[in-house]
């Protein structure tokens, strides 16, 4: 396409896969999304590859689904990684800067190195390391240093890193379907970038992403991430709690939180019975719409409890004037964001993708918060490539890749 550039994200939940194709024009900030496709995670569990064959199957029928809605070739995409396996960390790097010289880039380069000496785990490699703020001599919380001078650069940066056999499988279900990585991306960044605004990051925010498996916590402030982890419930646990509660079949259970999920339980009635043949061949008895509600209710309660502990870790319970904003497929239930709100004490509201234009009926939807923010990653970073695949190698366009992270 002339003057304009295809760009591919590709999102591999432990629930859906889902890929979509974007256009951008030159001079254009806005995406146009021409494909999407969507297929079910066989072969993907709690955000790691279970079975390699299976995984890679799925993931090429999604992949095909949006090339036929797009009349585009996928040859490269920007895929989001999550789950469990995730880890974060926080460090500090410090160098010296020769005679009060002025910083130049190579210095942020150097400086920028010495935070990635970390102590991790032998099966741990970096994904990310973000600089959260410099320092040049006294002056604290500088937000990108070229230019100034002294003679002590100091930087606080915040390193994202996954489990290395993790990574290396996602990495052969791609090299199966043909498709080569553009970039590995943490999937509550990706989320982020599809869903924030400048104002929203500089002011104070938390990105809570409700996934299958897990659900992903960051917080921003002065305009980059200060705190990231991954809490292992998600809306597979409400599933599941719904089976056990109902004494229903799986499949029965999804449908149940799907049709007739709440997790307003004052206002269902205590008579409000559901007849389960109508949504089950395998299920025929009726449960209380009121237990259903209760059984949902205390496992979301629980997801915001384990929220509000770890943002008074870092100390900022109750204190992000921008709020939380809940992304994700699970945070559709009706009630979840009145239940963030009463318990994080927070203003809530619900992500949905920005910027984008065409098909958006398609994916205007919180749970393709992920892969859209994908194309925002692409469509920003595109031009610069942060590391190589040998995961947490600097490139030469690093300083490059983080001047334009910074706002």
């Amino acid at each position: 396409m002339a003057n304009q550039k295809v760009i591919v994200g590709l999102d591999i939940g432990s629930n859906k896969i889902r890929t979509v194709v974007g256009v951008v024009e030159d001079k254009s900030h806005a995406i146009n999304i021409i494909g999407v496709g969507i297929s079910p995670s066989n072969g993907i569990r709690k955000g790691m590859v279970s079975d390699l064959d299976e995984a890679a199957t799925n993931i090429t029928a999604s992949l095909e689904e949006a090339e036929r809605m797009s009349g585009e070739p996928v040859h490269r995409a920007w895929v989001s990684f999550s789950g469990p396996s995730i880890e974060t960390y926080d460090s500090k790097g410090v160098i010296a800067i020769g005679g009060n010289a002025e910083i130049t880039e190579d210095d942020v380069d150097r400086v920028l190195d010495a935070a990635r000496a970390v102590s991790l785990p032998a099966n741990r490699e970096i994904l990310r390391i973000i600089p959260k703020s410099f320092s040049v001599d006294s002056q604290h919380h500088v937000k990108y240093p070229v230019g100034m001078n002294g003679i002590r650069l100091e930087v606080e940066a915040h390193i994202i890193a996954g489990q290395v056999s993790a990574v290396k499988n996602l990495e052969k279900c791609l090299y199966r379907t043909g498709v080569s990585i553009e970039e590995i991306i943490p999937s509550y960044l990706a989320c982020a970038e599809a869903v924030l605004d400048r104002k929203q990051k500089e002011l104070g925010v938390a990105v809570i992403e409700i996934g299958a498996s897990s659900t992903n916590l960051a917080v921003f402030e002065e305009g980059t991430i200060i705190y990231s982890t991954v809490l292992p419930v998600g809306g597979e646990h409400v599933t599941n709690d719904l089976a056990i509660g109902a004494r229903a079949a799986i499949d029965t259970a999804d449908k149940l939180k799907i049709e007739y999920g709440t997790c307003l339980k004052d206002d269902v009635s205590e008579r409000e019975e559901i007849d389960l043949s109508q949504i089950s061949r395998t299920d025929a008895h009726t449960v209380s719409k009121k237990q259903i509600a209760n059984v949902i209710e205390a496992r979301y309660h629980e997801i915001f409890l384990m929220v509000r502990d770890e943002l008074e870790k870092i100390g900022r319970a109750g204190m992000l004037p921008a709020g939380v904003v809940l992304c994700g497929s699970a945070v559709k239930t009706p009630g979840v964001v009145d239940l963030a709100r009463e318990i994080l004490g927070l203003p809530a509201q619900i992500g949905f993708p920005r910027d984008i234009e065409g098909i958006v009926d398609r994916v205007d939807d919180p749970g393709f918060s992920t892969v859209i923010g994908l194309l925002h990653f692409a469509n920003r970073y595109g031009t610069t490539r942060s590391f190589d695949f040998d995961f947490g190698k600097i490139s030469d366009s690093l300083v490059s890749f983080f001047k334009k992270l910074l706002p």
